[in-house]
């Protein structure tokens, strides 16, 4: 594995999933795992005269024109924070050994960044843009629930309050944010009730949650990673995830190849980012 990942310039990980992905979609065991490395199976060895016939029809339809497909400029993408922090930035090792001549600039300001004003060359955002020159496609899904410190359940189930939220402490987003769903959602919850804490991130949210400060909504993906218990897995506040690029930047190579890189992070990450 080591040796075949550096071939390829891949992570073992990678690989590894990439392997498990063929076997599942050809319906065949291709490789024996073992402690000393993976062991062709039967039905592996079987197809490797065939995958030989792939790779050189590839090299044939590749072969004179690295050079002019050698990408190389700077790309500018926005997104949201946690997205950008816990979701592309670990993976951008793997992206720039493929394309080294790529330059990323992330921006992750609160403000959604307008691709009509060219703010940015594309976005990966939850909220659908209703006008301006883009062009979209949705990736996948965002999974909200209510999440709160080990301490602070342990504490609400000592007190049996289980069933409502009418003695609970929330943490929630400030006025300048309230118009998103997790807001709007806690906002109901209250009524007239101040909340325990507002912030405008979602990584103060997140800090104040595993400081037993009360409950969250929060990402699943980012709330079960940070060790935070759930107390409600399915509030309706699940948002989806677009891949929004500038239309006219759409046939650009270097933009092309960012927006295939998000579109197969979001589905290798589906079910950790929708939490089901």
């Amino acid at each position: 594995m080591s040796g075949a990942a550096a071939e390829l310039h891949l992570g073992i990980a990678t690989l590894s999933r990439r392997i498990e992905r063929l076997e599942s979609a050809l319906k065949l065991p291709l490789f024996v795992r073992q402690q000393s490395g993976y062991q062709l199976t039967e039905e592996g060895a079987g197809l490797i005269e065939k995958a030989e016939a792939f790779e050189a029809a590839a090299a044939a339809f590749t072969s004179g024109v690295s050079s002019a497909t050698q990408l190389s400029g700077r790309v500018r993408l926005a997104t949201a924070e946690n997205l950008a922090t816990a979701l592309i930035l670990p993976a951008l090792p793997e992206f720039y050994a493929q394309y080294p001549g790529i330059s990323l600039e992330l921006v992750t300001d609160i403000t959604t960044a307008n691709l009509h004003r060219r703010d940015a060359d594309l976005a990966l955002r939850m909220v659908k843009p209703e006008r301006g020159n883009v062009t979209l496609r949705r990736l996948g899904t965002l999974g909200f629930g209510l999440y709160a410190s080990p301490g602070y359940v342990a504490q609400r189930e000592a007190h049996h309050n289980t069933g409502d939220y009418d003695t609970d402490a929330f943490i929630t987003w400030g006025e300048m944010q309230a118009h998103l769903p997790a807001a709007q959602w806690v906002e109901r919850v209250l009524r007239s009730h101040e909340p325990a804490l507002t912030t405008t991130s979602l990584a103060t949210q997140l800090a104040g949650a595993k400081a037993g400060l009360g409950i969250a909504v929060l990402p699943h993906f980012l709330a079960r990673e940070a060790g935070l218990v759930c107390i409600a897995a399915d509030i309706g506040v699940d948002q989806p995830i677009y891949l929004v690029i500038q239309t006219d930047l759409t046939q650009s190579g270097r933009i092309r190849a960012v927006g295939d890189f998000l579109t197969g992070l979001v589905a290798n990450n589906r079910e950790r980012l929708s939490g089901r």
